[in-house]
């Protein structure tokens, strides 16, 4: 079952369970877009205890993608940031101890290893230590995956790539909180998800795994790259000598959680294409009756 499977990265990581032979069961307050012929899906929310444990029977393998993701978000709802990552997530831990889940897998973030991140950062903190404690008390077995930046086709309008590439087609412009001097490990969603499934494996049970991609790349190249790609002169209007309060510069690591182990795909999508891709997506969206 993928909790928060209707979203970004949860939808992808159903798919990649299904490719891969799971029966997959899609648990989100909104119905799925993408849903496939062979899955489930279960609208409702991780607050309804018996919509949780009916939806639970029957499964052994759990991921929770469930949440509030958007940092700006989380910094503007404190309340509602702590309600969803961590009193929703200890709903669905408590459904699926009873349940006798086999593994549960978690979306954590980088950001746990940083100061910045706001009360996003805080809640994904909480939440590996209550995983943690839960591990220790009710034998479950888990999995941390602590993702690094992320990026592809579904993604979020507040989602780093999308908003920028949305920006310089719809403005010609783009207006960013930084320098450019930002580095950021991009990883397309859909080597992402692959790496989502390999952790079942046994030798990842009850460990932290950051998933991050192979290509490093300073912000500004990477703007430099989507305005060629639109097709569109570069005109970018820098503001701060950082990316801000909310964002780290160019490492997350200043706290030491849970040791992880890095994963990276050995084969992935190229960065060029990857953009090329979520451009492409922005324009079907803005004109359908184009394709």
């Amino acid at each position: 079952m993928v909790i928060g499977g209707s979203g970004f990265m949860g939808s992808h990581t159903a798919d990649e369970l299904t490719r891969r032979g799971y029966d997959v069961t899609i648990y989100d307050r909104v119905s799925s877009p993408w849903l496939q012929a062979t899955q489930k899906m279960v609208v409702a929310d991780c607050s309804e205890d018996a919509a949780l444990t009916e939806a639970m029977n029957g499964i052994s393998l759990l991921y929770h993608f469930a949440g509030i993701a958007d940092i700006v978000q989380s910094r503007e709802q404190p309340y509602e940031t702590i309600d969803s990552n961590v009193m929703g997530l200890t709903k669905v831990l408590e459904a699926a101890r009873h349940a006798k889940i086999e593994r549960f897998m978690y979306a954590s973030t980088m950001y746990v290893y940083s100061n910045y991140g706001s009360f996003y950062r805080a809640s994904k903190q909480a939440a590996e230590i209550i995983i943690e404690a839960y591990a220790e008390h009710f034998d479950l077995e888990f999995t941390l995956l602590r993702y690094g930046s992320l990026y592809g086709p579904r993604a979020q309008n507040w989602n780093g790539i999308r908003r920028f590439a949305s920006q310089i087609i719809q403005d010609g412009g783009l207006d960013y909180s930084g320098n450019g001097s930002e580095m950021r490990e991009y990883i397309h969603v859909h080597d992402a998800a692959r790496l989502s499934v390999d952790v079942l494996d046994a030798a990842f049970a009850n460990r932290a795994i950051t998933i991050t991609g192979q290509q490093l790349i300073p912000v500004d190249d990477l703007i430099s790259i989507l305005f060629e790609i639109a097709g569109r002169r570069r005109e970018v209007r820098y503001h701060g000598e950082s990316s801000a309060q909310n964002h780290y510069g160019h490492t997350p690591y200043r706290y030491t959680p849970k040791a992880a182990k890095k994963l990276v795909p050995n084969e992935f999508v190229d960065l060029g294409q990857g953009l090329l891709d979520v451009i492409e997506e922005i324009y079907r969206e803005e004109d359908p009756d184009e394709n």
